[in-house]
């Protein structure tokens, strides 16, 4: 399965704009590039928490399928926002379990400064 490739094919990250740039062995990086459209505030950019949250979503699948070749259907995904995400947002993404049934993945997603903006666990079903 090309991975990157169905990850640019996926309609709603295309949408929002969420490039995955790296795939491989259980870890994916990727980043979306900041819009004024994806902002929850008129007055500055910063990231609507559901880009963040797509985003982390979106990489933290990229990097089990990297293991299990064959889509991931997110069960579950518990995000902690740790700062404003402001400017362009990049996710990092490893996998913890990869289970016949079930994957875990770890996600850290920075701001363009370097700032982690938010951290995330996502369950996939990989059976």
């Amino acid at each position: 399965m090309d991975v990157e490739n169905f990850f640019e094919e996926m309609p709603f990250a295309d949408l929002l704009g969420v490039e995955v740039t790296e795939v491989e062995d259980g870890h994916a990086e990727g980043e979306v590039e900041m819009r004024e459209e994806l902002s929850w505030n008129a007055d500055r950019m910063m990231a609507h928490g559901g880009v963040t949250f797509t985003l982390a979503d979106t990489v933290g699948g990229a990097a089990l399928v990297s293991l299990v070749d064959q889509p991931v259907p997110t069960i579950d995904m518990r995000i902690d926002y740790l700062e404003a995400g402001t400017g362009d947002l990049r996710a990092e993404a490893d996998v913890v379990r990869c289970g016949s049934d079930v994957g875990v993945v770890d996600v850290d997603v920075f701001a363009e400064d370097g700032t982690q903006v938010a951290d995330a666990r996502g369950v996939y079903k990989t059976g």
